[in-house]
């Protein structure tokens, strides 16, 4: 970006390099890179072969509430979002499986996940809000049955800020 007094608020693409298995990062904001934003996770969901096969993001918790946000691109059905995408909710788990554009408010301290993409068969976006300065998270394994936990690669995962 130009070097001008506002040029600072423009996040290019890819800002920090990181990346998602997922599909291309567009944007990962903080307090860390932009001095007083909340934490925002913006990438690209790519059809991937065996993605059915993914166990997804094992549940957990955030201190503060997020939003979860799902974009179809396709212009003439905005609302379709281009694939089938599954998440549980609360301690006990409970489904939903969806495939329409739409925003998921997950409350602080609230048990969700896991969260997956499936069916994918057209490029979609996923945007992260965290209502907080930084990315927190506790994980909640043991609302999972052994034999899902057993599948899941822990090491993939961290806890961050409790």
């Amino acid at each position: 970006m130009v070097e001008t007094k506002y040029g600072k608020y423009f996040i290019p693409f890819n800002n920090v390099g990181r990346q998602h298995p997922l599909g291309p990062m567009i944007a990962w904001l903080d307090d860390n890179n932009v001095k007083g934003s909340n934490f925002y996770m913006i990438h690209w969901v790519m059809p991937r072969p065996n993605e059915n096969e993914m166990i997804g993001h094992p549940p957990h918790i955030h201190k503060d509430g997020e939003l979860l946000i799902h974009l179809g691109t396709d212009p003439e059905h905005p609302e379709d979002l281009g694939g089938d995408c599954e998440i549980f909710l609360g301690p006990e788990q409970e489904r939903h499986v969806f495939n329409k554009t739409c925003v998921i408010y997950i409350p602080p301290l609230f048990i969700h996940a896991p969260w997956k993409p499936m069916n994918t068969r057209r490029p979609w976006i996923f945007v992260e809000v965290n209502q907080g300065p930084r990315h927190t998270e506790k994980l909640y394994p043991q609302v999972l049955s052994k034999e899902v936990r057993d599948k899941i690669d822990w090491k993939r995962w961290k806890e961050e800020g409790f």
